[in-house]
């Protein structure tokens, strides 16, 4: 196995500056115990390609409902490769648990964007019997699996990535 990658917390100031952008405040306690506790992803099983993440919150999802999450976790990884975030497979089989862009896409020029590349994850209960989603704080709810990639013989990006969604699309 090659060993391409590795994970940290993003700053307690950008993940209090995230977490009120997605829920609103909260008390500056209730934060510091929310970010002292985020567990950073971990493979459950030697052959486990999967790095689950945890839930920073309890989450309950009733059907059709969305919630954002901001991990608290960002990922160093070597060029040439890419984290690739999917909801945990139990989850999707059992409830059909989605992310709403599909998979996420995790650049390894996102590590230096100003927001420190935190990894948020946005993920709907899109069950069609009924379901409840309850996961606990500290649970696994997502899995990501790191890809090494290619790319053309004639590519030429030259320009540097400063964002998040849509900050990489070229515009012609």
């Amino acid at each position: 196995m090659q060993r391409i990658a590795k994970f940290y917390k993003v700053s307690l100031e950008q993940f209090k500056t995230d977490w009120a952008d997605t829920f609103g405040s909260e008390e500056e306690e209730t934060l510091q115990n929310i970010y002292e506790e985020i567990k950073l992803p971990r493979r459950a099983t030697s052959g486990s390609a999967g790095y689950d993440f945890y839930a920073p919150m309890h989450l309950v999802l009733k059907p059709g409902e969305t919630v954002k999450i901001p991990t608290g976790i960002r990922a160093e990884m070597e060029e040439g490769w890419v984290l690739k975030c999917y909801p945990r497979s139990g989850l999707g089989f059992k409830y059909r648990l989605q992310m709403n862009n599909t998979v996420g896409i995790i650049d390894s020029d996102y590590f230096y964007s100003d927001n420190e590349g935190h990894i948020f994850s946005k993920i709907t209960n899109d069950t069609k019997e009924d379901k409840t989603i309850d996961i606990g704080r500290g649970e696994g709810f997502m899995q990501g699996i790191f890809v090494e990639y290619g790319i053309t013989v004639d590519d030429d990006a030259t320009e540097t990535r400063n964002g998040g969604f849509g900050s990489t699309t070229l515009k012609l």
